[in-house]
């Protein structure tokens, strides 16, 4: 389990993640650069002072994730020599998208513009992480020129129980209410309601970040996990997924075990899940085959 404590790193403050002592830099209330090195970097709207020529890994949580399951990964990732840039999103925001994940994509898109020394770039999402990273997309494509060299950076993606826009009033419900039905049932309900109601400051941009995702704009290859027991994630929505991205020309590496819970593939299937997200890593060039499952979670 990752414990934190208080450090100082420039003007700002930062935590310690007690496991492999590594430094977490808030950036703003939805984005933390995690490292294993001690942060000496003040950050300027989303630039940092000094220069990080390391590579990246862009992690988008599932809905109320908690940090120790975010840091967990962020750990691994860590000791392949990676920092982290940890995404989460919070219900109101996926509820509002102008207020709430869109701020967030062009927060992240906003990094990755102004710390074009962190390459290359890995993006590794859960659930509802695969919306958040639509809206990013969306935003890139706003700028197609000045955000270029962010999508060029890309080596490859992972999805978790990636969820579409078609399992919002299934999936929402699930991460507000995970041992309430009653309450399940009424999110349910309003969820259904507010995407009938609200089109204009809500659905239309539920579809156009999913018709961004599903058109992916990054040619990088992707690992997908999933299983066939996930009604969230559900293995219909993904097989489409992964036929769209094949048809643009994307090499899609697959996962699907027969029975999973949503987001809890790692905790039912470790070292599966493992040997199969290092191997995607080391056949992208993201990490040289010495360091390949010397790692651990």
């Amino acid at each position: 389990m990752l414990s934190l404590s208080r450090s100082t790193c420039g003007n700002l403050t930062c935590n310690v993640v007690r496991k492999r002592w590594l430094s977490s830099l808030p950036l703003s209330k939805n984005l933390e650069l995690i490292t294993k090195d001690k942060i000496r970097s003040n950050v300027t709207n989303f630039k940092l002072s000094t220069p990080l020529d390391k590579p990246l890994v862009i992690l988008l949580s599932w809905l109320l994730a908690k940090q120790k399951h975010m840091h967990k990964f962020a750990d691994y990732y860590t000791g392949h020599g990676f920092d982290v840039l940890n995404v989460n999103t919070a219900p109101w925001q996926m509820l509002w998208p102008t207020k709430g994940t869109q701020v967030i994509a062009n927060e992240v898109a906003t990094f990755l513009d102004r710390n074009s020394s962190y390459a290359p770039l890995i993006v590794h999402g859960f659930s509802v992480g695969g919306y958040q990273w639509g809206e990013v997309l969306v935003r890139l494509s706003q700028e197609p020129q000045r955000f270029r060299h962010v999508v060029d950076r890309i080596i490859g993606q992972v999805w978790d129980s990636v969820a579409d826009i078609s399992e919002i009033p299934y999936g929402f419900p699930m991460a507000l209410f995970p041992k309430h039905k009653v309450l399940q049932n009424a999110m349910r309900q309003y969820i259904l309601y507010h995407l009938r109601t609200f089109d204009k400051v809500a659905t239309c941009h539920y579809v156009r970040a999913s018709q961004l995702f599903h058109g992916n704009m990054v040619k990088a290859p992707a690992l997908c996990f999933l299983s066939k027991t996930d009604l969230v994630g559900a293995e219909t929505s993904n097989l489409r997924l992964k036929e769209n991205w094949e048809s643009l020309g994307l090499k899609v590496y697959w996962q699907c075990w027969d029975t999973s819970p949503h987001v809890g593939h790692y905790k039912r299937h470790r070292e599966e899940y493992l040997e199969k997200l290092e191997t995607f890593l080391y056949e992208i060039n993201a990490i040289p085959w010495e360091n390949k499952l010397q790692v651990k979670l």
